[in-house]
């Protein structure tokens, strides 16, 4: 493959001269923002040497030993690069010539405004694609501990389910006890297995998004309803089913707001699901002409369209006890799962407190950290945030300046929050949103606010690709 990238990226220049004594970057962890981090700098023209564990030591939730496997969701969520905070921080991705992206891209399905892509297509796309770079070196290992000293620019990038022996030594190094909590796992139903004399297919206010074909009619989602006696008697089941016993360490993990288990949301109210993952505006039941009291959303989950996952259903429900519930859901009454839900812990790092504006670790400056671990959350935030560090880390090492993207950007503000923006006293994973950007001078209402965010955002955001000089020596 050559170094040059076809889709635009900005690459420093006079890079290929230097590569032959250009000392590698290691990068440990081969998930998201691992692969995006080690795309970006092989396209500067540095070595990158990639760790990933896999399938040396497993993970409680990863099923293969695939660079970028997706573990829950197979949704980037919303593509809307005019109106939504995850679509400005797609495009400023797909304009630094992200890997992750292109892959998404590529193998993306129908899914409404979201981009959802076939998780299995997706993650063999960017493995295949690394490996054939010249300057990727893939050792399958488990680095237990602290790097090696030798090894004098590290990226970390062990995501939520980082090992053990690791964790501890950054907790040893940083004096500071990491965070942690749980993620859970939606289930995946064959889609033989759904009756489509029940459920039907319809996106929420019939739009079309990013997946669809010329010619489409939008309807991505199937849609169960339930009327008012169902929906209560499903959750009461959730409430009153069995769960998955916590181990003693894992008592006080709080869990992340964006991707609670759909029992703890179901336990904040009685109608908390229909204003949640279960809301059924946008909708109507054809065989009725009404909109039903809520509704259980299923999206494709693969190119084929075997497989598709149940919206919003992350669980922490015994598998026998999902079987057994999700199955009084209309529509799904003989559901067959190729996958049922789970649960696993996840670890970051107090970010304000211990990363510098470049992601370096301040007890450790060879130390750079990437993707969930920062706290951060979801798919295109952790790439994001490879991809950053990634570009800091080669600028670096090529003797450059790279400034952090403008807080005005989905990039910087993303930075700008985890490296000092949020209260270290009170750190939590946070998803990209219109929140975490500095206001807007005008008078903008509604919709027109988030437009001139995303407009002013993109026109940023190009001005920080263009190349920048050589640092003085």
């Amino acid at each position: 493959m050559s170094v040059a990238d076809k889709h635009g990226k900005q690459r420093l220049e006079s890079s290929e001269s230097m590569t032959s004594s250009t000392k590698p970057v290691h990068i440990i962890g081969g998930g998201l923002a691992g692969s995006e981090a080690a795309w970006q700098l092989a396209q500067a023209g540095v070595p990158v040497v990639l760790h990933e564990m896999r399938p040396v030591r497993g993970t409680e939730a990863h099923l293969t030993e695939t660079l970028a496997e997706l573990v829950c969701s197979n949704s980037f969520r919303s593509d809307d690069a005019a109106n939504n905070a995850v679509g400005v921080i797609h495009e400023e991705m797909r304009r630094a010539g992200s890997l992750i992206m292109r892959a998404a891209d590529t193998h993306k399905l129908p899914a409404g405004g979201a981009l959802a892509v076939d998780r299995h297509g997706f993650s063999a796309s960017v493995q295949k694609t690394l490996l054939a770079h010249p300057l990727v070196t893939l050792e399958r290992e488990e680095v237990a501990g602290l790097p090696p000293e030798a090894w004098d620019s590290v990226i970390v990038a062990t995501g939520p389910l980082t090992s053990a022996a690791l964790a501890e030594a950054i907790a040893k190094l940083t004096g500071e006890d990491s965070l942690a909590f749980f993620d859970a796992i939606a289930p995946i139903v064959h889609h033989e297995s759904i009756d489509q004399s029940i459920a039907w297919k319809q996106s929420r206010y019939d739009k079309v998004g990013p997946g669809n074909v010329e010619g489409s009619d939008g309807a991505d989602y199937f849609n169960c309803p339930m009327d008012k006696p169902q929906y209560e008697a499903f959750v009461a089941a959730l409430l009153a089913g069995d769960k998955t016993e916590f181990k003693q360490w894992e008592h006080n993990t709080p869990y992340f707001q964006g991707c609670q288990p759909i029992e703890v949301i179901a336990s904040t109210g009685p109608q908390s699901l229909r204003f949640g993952p279960m809301k059924p505006v946008g909708l109507r039941d054809p065989r009725t002409g009404l909109r039903p009291w809520a509704v259980a959303q299923l999206r494709q989950d693969n190119a084929l369209g075997t497989l598709w996952n149940i919206v919003g259903f992350q669980t922490k429900l015994k598998h026998a006890e999902q079987t057994r519930i999700f199955r009084t859901i209309p529509g799904l009454e003989k559901a067959e799962f190729a996958r049922l839900g789970g649960l696993h812990r996840n670890t970051f790092l107090n970010s304000p407190r211990l990363l510098d504006g470049t992601l370096r670790l301040k007890a450790m400056p060879r130390l750079r950290f990437a993707g969930q671990i920062t706290g951060c959350e979801g798919y295109v935030e952790s790439a994001a945030v490879g991809l950053m560090t990634g570009r800091f880390a080669a600028a670096e090492r090529l003797g450059r300046m790279q400034a952090p993207p403008p807080p005005t950007t989905a990039m910087g503000a993303l930075l700008g929050h985890i490296t000092g923006g949020a209260d270290a006293t009170t750190f939590q994973p946070m998803n990209i949103n219109f929140g975490l950007f500095p206001p807007i001078e005008g008078s903008f209402k509604g919709k027109e606010r988030k437009q001139a965010m995303a407009v002013r955002a993109l026109r940023d955001f190009d001005e920080w690709l263009q190349p920048r000089p050589l640092a003085a020596e």
